[in-house]
């Protein structure tokens, strides 16, 4: 996008949005040069004339949409034409947008055309996510509303709208999420479950059999049939809905076809209990464990293929999600599942794909009780390996041995010597369609390293480390090589001697994967082009198209998208570093390297925001930050922990809330930050760092309590208020007892510039009105002392915090507006500090923005402190002040 292209586009939005202030607080009525330019603009014959009238009805409907209603019908048919024009879906985003404003506000005189506009919204939806897909998933927060206060405009097109939905969940836009937090106030859940329940349970045209179906399948079908995405559909129901009320609508669809003579909707029924085992775990574990483990092992001896291929994907999904109970179950399930693993047809792979899918996530959770099981599980196993040519039962028989090592640790000896020789052959063995099977026996071999015992396995450490390198050396491959170091580090915690003879080699292998863009592909505006393409000219192109003009390369940057097998190598080779490196500067960067990959992925998320990629992500993370919190508190080096906090800010600030998905996630990083405020880690009671002296530690000990406190206003804009306030009350006396007098500068200011960011971050989430109310008698006392402060910085902070305290409690504390103009008018007359009036502008600014009553408007535009907001509430009276005080700031900042 050249240059003159982007400022037109900025002064456009600019002047929309200049327009909006001005009519937030009037009437359009009043402003008739308005109506006539949008008029004219949105009806022109010229679709860029089109786009920017459209561009400003949405800026001045949304700042004010209640002084648009005299003119709704006119408007509703408006968008009726251009919804029309599906090759304009600009023209389409902007009618969309301002649609969404009008929504709440619509009377029953508008129902007729509302409902008329929902088949063309949906269509013109469809052609938006084609062009732009940010666009797209922002417009359709119009179902929201929709939902909202006009759902008996969606009802009559209900089964259209599932459907339509369904159709971008394959376009991997998952946009359909937050309309199932209005369903069930709406009473929507059944008429939706009555379209996608059907979906789920047809049976297919011949043909068109489910791909793990199919006889030759080879269980790696990526499937995008309409019974996959109805599947997901009810997984996202069961992780955003009440498991009560949900399970009242959908267990009589789902004991329906439980109970059906069609093996397809048996298999229906088996889908929808499997996808609703992450979502409701807590609800079929206390309420119906018992009767739907009966259901599915039912379903194994079950006459049909289809239904036992359900009933196993089903047992897999129940180990996995409703442990440890489900555990418990051991002996009524292992003899289902070990005499159904003798009888399977290697034929069938899809089919036996989904058996040890069962038995994995079994065993990795029965510990000891796999004792009993071990002969016929090894048995079973060793005989795939030695008695089938199919290589992908035998790559799911290694696999298998890891899972049962993991459970069976030091039991697992005995069978010690026939795994190993059987693993010899593949291990060596570079052939190309070995390659699978190759991965997973290094993984199953690391695994091995860790649980077999270290006076076992030292014996073939040296060997072990001697086949990676040259495994690395002769194939070039991202899934090999991240198998590779992960084998590196099981063999460091076993024998750590057999690396130091290749510590050069090793380093050199996982910094070039660390630095690595491979896999990279940047999608810009006009093309797209692969980083590091195999094609030495290639490159060479691409480089200097990267190099040619940097800053204006990234602005024509659409998105990147990373290959997970480059990632999952790289996690691989920053976790290893960490194992078997001790110097503290390689330990920070390598925990560097791992919040960019986090911050990566989440960005590669959200470009491409496709189920596999938010897994990957969910992973990443279950990897990073626990591993993070561990070393916060254990870790003696000062300066590694300081380099954590800073990368576990930095994650946390970019994935939000993903970051802090995981139940207990959010206290265990609060706890953390307290222990540090608290003086509470290894790092701080008298280990590591023996050659500082006192200062330079108390210095360290400084730094890393303010890396600790950064923390907190970031977890405050990363979940809702209520969430993070027990929290909050928890750590907050931590940073209010660095704000006495007593203490240093550095402690003052660090104190009121973070509860100033806290503050900050409450504006912004939901329910952050409230909490700020509730902390206002807490925190003004202090914030008040330090605007009073013989320190600059400290007074700059403080007069922010009270800025922002203001913004954020809003009217809750306009009882206290005329002592804080009182202070603000003192300190205005003795005050020198720039950065200081700079904030107390803004401070009054946020005043006026939040509670307008409590703020003498003359006085403050007399002193020229204003806001551009301030114009729209009496333009005619303060427009001339406004003048002056734009030349007042000019000459001051001059």
């Amino acid at each position: 996008m050249c240059t003159s292209v982007i400022f037109r586009h900025v002064v456009r939005h600019s002047l929309s949005q200049l327009s909006a202030v001005m009519v937030k607080h009037e009437t359009p009525d009043r402003w008739p040069a308005l109506l006539t330019l949008l008029n004219e603009s949105t009806k022109s014959n010229n679709p860029q004339d089109r786009q920017v009238g459209l561009l400003l009805l949405s800026k001045v409907v949304d700042s004010n949409p209640e002084a648009f209603k005299p003119h709704y019908k006119q408007l509703l048919q408006l968008f009726g034409n251009v919804l029309q024009d599906v090759t304009n879906t600009t023209a389409s985003y902007y009618c969309i947008l301002t649609l969404t404003a009008i929504t709440s506000y619509t009377g029953t005189e508008e129902m007729n055309l509302m409902r008329s506009l929902i088949p063309r919204l949906i269509i013109a939806l469809k052609h938006l996510i084609q062009a732009d897909q940010n666009q797209a998933a922002e417009a359709m927060e119009v179902f929201d509303e929709l939902l909202e206060s006009e759902v008996s405009v969606l009802v009559p097109h209900i089964a259209e709208l599932v459907r339509f939905c369904l159709e971008c969940v394959r376009l991997h836009l998952l946009f359909f999420t937050p309309l199932f937090q209005a369903v069930l106030k709406q009473n929507l859940l059944a008429p939706i479950l009555q379209v996608v329940f059907p979906i789920m349970s047809a049976t297919p045209p011949p043909g068109e059999e489910d791909p793990e179906d199919e006889e030759n399948s080879d269980g790696n079908n990526d499937s995008e049939s309409p019974k996959h995405f109805a599947t997901q559909v009810i997984d996202t129901m069961a992780l955003h809905m009440p498991p009560e009320k949900l399970f009242k609508q959908l267990m009589p669809l789902t004991q329906a076809c439980l109970a059906s003579e069609n093996p397809y909707e048996r298999k229906g029924g088996l889908l929808c209990l499997a996808v609703l085992a992450e979502g409701c775990a807590d609800h079929i574990r206390t309420k119906m464990l018992s009767s739907v483990l009966q259901t599915v092992c039912r379903s194994l001896s079950d006459s049909n293929q289809v239904v036992r291929s359900a009933g196993l994907f089903a047992l897999g999904q129940f180990s996995e999600h409703l442990q440890p109970d489900v555990s418990k179950y051991h002996t009524e399930l292992m003899p289902l599942l070990l005499g159904y693993m003798s009888s399977l047809n290697e034929a069938k792979i899809g089919h036996v794909t989904k058996a040890f899918y069962a038995l994995e996530n079994f065993l990795e959770n029965l510990d000891d009780d796999i004792e009993s099981y071990l002969p016929t599980l090894m048995e079973t196993m060793l005989s795939a390996l030695h008695n089938t040519d199919n290589l992908k039962l035998k790559e799911l028989a290694v696999s298998a041995i890891g899972a049962i090592a993991n459970a069976a640790k030091e039991m697992l000896v005995p069978y010690f010597p026939p795994i190993i020789e059987s693993l010899k052959g593949f291990l060596t063995d570079i052939q190309e369609e070995m390659r699978s099977l190759q991965t997973q026996a290094l993984d199953t071999l690391s695994v091995l390293a860790r649980t077999i015992g270290k006076d076992v396995f030292s014996p073939l450490a040296a060997e072990c480390v001697q086949l990676g390198l040259k495994l690395t050396d002769a194939v070039d491959d991202p899934d090999l090589r991240r198998c590779t170091y992960s084998l590196f580090s099981a063999v460091s915690t076993v024998s750590p001697e057999s690396l130091i003879p290749h510590l050069t080699a090793i380093t050199t292998l996982m910094l070039m994967s660390l630095k690595s863009t491979e896999g990279v592909t940047v999608s810009t505006y006009d093309k797209q082009f692969v980083l590091l393409d195999d094609d030495d000219d290639d490159d060479e192109e691409e480089d200097s198209v990267l190099e040619e003009d940097g800053e204006n390369e990234v602005d024509n940057v659409a998105g990147f998208s990373v290959e997970n097998a480059y990632i999952d190598e790289k996690e691989d080779a920053s976790s290893a570093f960490l194992l078997f490196f001790p110097h503290e500067d390689v330990r920070k960067a390598a925990f560097g390297a791992m919040g960019q990959f986090c911050r990566a992925q989440h960005k590669v998320w959200q470009e491409n925001p496709t189920e596999a990629n938010h897994k990957a992500l969910h992973k990443l993370l279950e990897v990073v930050l626990p591993c993070f919190l561990q070393v916060v508190k254990q870790e003696h080096e000062r300066q590694v922990v300081m380099g954590v906090l800073e990368a576990m800010n930095a994650i946390i600030k970019s994935c939000q809330g993903e970051a802090l998905h995981t139940p207990g996630r959010l206290e265990e990083i609060s706890h953390a930050i307290r222990d540090v405020l608290k003086k509470k880690t290894v790092c701080q009671d008298g280990g590591g760092d023996e050659a500082d002296d006192d200062e330079q530690q108390a210095e360290y000990d400084a730094m890393l309590q303010e890396f600790a406190g950064e923390g907190i206003p970031i977890l405050a804009s990363a979940v809702p208020a209520e969430t993070f306030y027990t929290h909050l009350n928890d750590l907050l006396p931590f940073i209010m007892n660095k704000a006495k007098p007593s203490c240093t500068v550095a402690d003052r200011s660090f104190s009121v510039g973070t509860l100033a960011e806290t503050l900050h971050s409450l504006v912004s989430v939901a329910g952050g009105r409230a909490v700020a109310g509730r902390l206002s008698n807490r925190l003004l006392p202090v914030l008040v002392a330090g605007v009073k402060d013989s320190d600059a910085e400290v007074r700059n902070n403080s007069v922010y915090g009270l800025g922002v305290l203001a913004q954020a409690a809003g009217p809750i504390v306009s009882t206290d507006y005329p002592m804080m103009l009182s202070l603000f008018s003192n300190l205005l007359s003795k005050e020198s500090d720039r950065r200081v009036i700079d904030n107390l502008c803004a401070a009054l600014c946020r005043m006026i923005m939040s509670h307008t009553e409590g703020v003498p408007l003359e006085q403050v535009l007399i002193y020229g402190l204003i806001s551009v907001n301030v114009i729209s509430w009496s333009p005619e009276k303060y427009f001339p002040l406004f003048l002056q005080s734009i030349q007042l700031t000019v000459n001051f900042w001059t």
